[in-house]
């Protein structure tokens, strides 16, 4: 991978993840089990050996050159590709430029999207990147190698924020994209109409996708402790509204948790992993946590 050093890459966190990994949760095309090839033998890929029939074999794989040749039953074997194809859906519109700590939503999204491409690359998995605001401004289509790491980590550091957002359209038009089914790993403030979104998301369903959904929020998003009148600016259409906090605070808040209850709801009956993600919390350890969930339930 080179000796350059990268804003959003930190060896020091990626140690911290120590031996998990990322698994899918259902079997999809190229499930990954932490090996280019799996050790275990199957009938969906490439040719690798006979092996003599033992009684129940599927007789659908019976060598009938070798019963010719032979007069033995042998079965072919074959050996199953185990590269995981993941996407990365970083949105970088203009409401994910905020931050009221140390990190915008989009840097910590950059930091946690570049933790999950090393963490993949290096059980040699296969990881994509996408960029977009109301359309996709770029592409990396899935590779392992250490190179094309570089490359994800070199795009990561030229992302600059858009404008306006159109999650849903780019979700349906990534879910016709994208062929073979795989992971997609969605990392948004989800700013659109939630009924839209989760039909975009639903899409990825659809197309026999496993999906994954960091909602990425900063505290003060969640909370209003802002406590005197101010100006409260539109990152993507720049409007402006003065607003005394104070009046507004237990409304906003109840629409705030109805938002996230909302599409919590619909991503679990959509079998989508959904991580409500707060900025306060280091991405290494939202990353780790999930991974470690997601590690219990495959037990």
């Amino acid at each position: 991978m080179g000796s350059l050093p990268y804003r959003y890459f930190e060896p020091d966190q990626a140690a911290k993840l120590g031996s998990l990994q990322l698994v899918a949760r259902t079997l999809v095309e190229g499930f990954i089990s932490g090996l280019h090839r799996s050790p275990h033998h199957g009938f969906s890929a490439e040719f690798s050996e006979h092996r003599p029939y033992t009684p129940g074999d599927d007789l659908r794989h019976l060598d009938w050159v070798a019963l010719a040749r032979t007069d033995r039953f042998y079965v072919k074997r074959y050996e199953q590709e185990t590269n995981l194809r993941a996407h990365v859906l970083l949105d970088i519109s203009g409401s994910m430029d905020y931050g009221s700590g140390s990190l915008t939503k989009l840097q910590y999204g950059c930091y946690l999207a570049a933790l999950m491409a090393y963490l993949m690359v290096r059980q040699q998995d296969l990881v994509g990147l996408v960029c977009f605001d109301q359309q996709i401004r770029s592409y990396l289509a899935p590779g392992g190698s250490p190179s094309h790491l570089d490359r994800f980590f070199s795009l990561l550091e030229h992302i600059r924020p858009g404008r306006t957002t159109s999650v849903s359209h780019t979700f349906h038009d990534l879910a016709e994209r994208i062929g073979k089914r795989g992971l997609v790993i969605v990392m948004s403030d989800l700013y659109d109409d939630p009924a839209a979104v989760m039909r975009g998301l639903r899409h990825f369903r659809h197309r026999k996708h496993q999906v994954v959904v960091f909602h990425i929020l900063d505290d003060a998003e969640l909370n209003l402790p802002f406590s005197r009148l101010a100006t409260f600016v539109d990152k993507e259409t720049g409007e402006r509204l003065q607003i005394d906090p104070k009046l507004i605070r237990d409304r906003y808040r109840r629409e705030v948790e109805q938002f996230l209850t909302f599409i919590r709801r619909e991503c679990n009956d959509s079998a989508i992993d959904y991580l409500p993600t707060n900025t306060t919390t280091s991405y290494h350890q939202t990353l780790r946590s999930y991974l470690a969930s997601r590690r219990k339930v495959l037990r």
